[in-house]
């Protein structure tokens, strides 16, 4: 696979999360997501649910995108949905805004739930690897979840640093971005990784060089090995899905 999930062969982290928000409050770089859990009896249902609720939306003006995601492996009865890059403020003008709809969701939305997650994700530009000159969204991303061993955080992140560096350097074609969960309730991952991709057979494809291979070509064997040891000593678990982009349940405001 040419994702950069294959960094690793195989407890959300002490954090200063006040640190955190107070050094991106003023920076469009997060983004909110929901993960919603349904029985398969429940989904057509719970399909006509969200769609009734993205038209009282519609009807009151409501300006915020939101990207629907559905779940084609793990669990596939899933659905996530997430907002566009923003500030921390905006979120709350987007709670505002979205209360009258909030009987809606309540009514023909929350019947059909199994469950619902939900985290917010800080995005960093020294953890992302994406084509500039291709617009829209892809058909699908693969979605790596990483959750890291106590202490682990700051190794992470420098050695996930070098390998984005190395990957802008050499114009590496493994697309990717890295995002740090932050308030993600107890059980959510550190970071987030979303690996874009047109269609399966995109998804599936082998890269030339592959990632070893290019961080070896940049930084040498022994660096690379380094950074491989590095990224699997820091991680606990790292599971993966794929989600396929689903138009009809995604939120657009009129004029985008």
């Amino acid at each position: 696979m040419k994702r950069m999930s294959v960094w690793l062969a195989p407890a959300v982290a002490v954090l200063c999360l006040g640190s955190v928000q107070a050094a991106a409050k003023d920076q469009a770089n997060i983004v909110r997501d929901y993960t919603d859990t349904v029985a398969p009896a429940d989904q057509q249902a719970y399909e006509a649910g969200i769609k009734s609720y993205n038209q009282c939306l519609a009807q009151h003006g409501f300006k915020y995108a939101w990207t629907s995601w559905v779940h084609e492996t793990g669990d596939v009865y899933s659905y996530s949905y997430v907002t566009e890059p923003m500030t921390w403020a905006s979120f709350d003008a987007m709670h505002d805004a979205g209360k009258a709809c909030d009987a809606t969701f309540r009514t023909q939305v929350n019947p059909h739930l199994k469950g619902e997650t939900s985290v917010f994700m800080q995005g960093n530009p020294e953890l992302s690897h994406l084509q500039t000159d291709t617009l829209g969204t892809p058909a699908l991303i693969e979605v790596t979840y990483f959750k890291l061993k106590s202490g682990q955080r700051q190794a992470f992140m420098d050695a996930a640093k070098k390998i984005y560096a190395a990957a802008k350097k050499t114009k590496w074609a493994g697309y990717s971005m890295l995002n740090e969960v932050v308030d993600g309730g107890e059980g959510a991952p550190d970071f987030l990784l979303v690996s874009p991709a047109k269609n399966w057979a995109d998804l599936g494809k082998e890269l030339d060089p592959t990632l070893w291979k290019m961080l070896e070509n940049v930084y040498g064997k022994a660096d690379a090995d380094a950074l491989r040891k590095t990224l699997r000593e820091a991680t606990q678990e790292s599971p993966s899905h794929v989600d396929s982009y689903n138009a009809e349940l995604s939120y657009r405001p009129t004029g985008k």
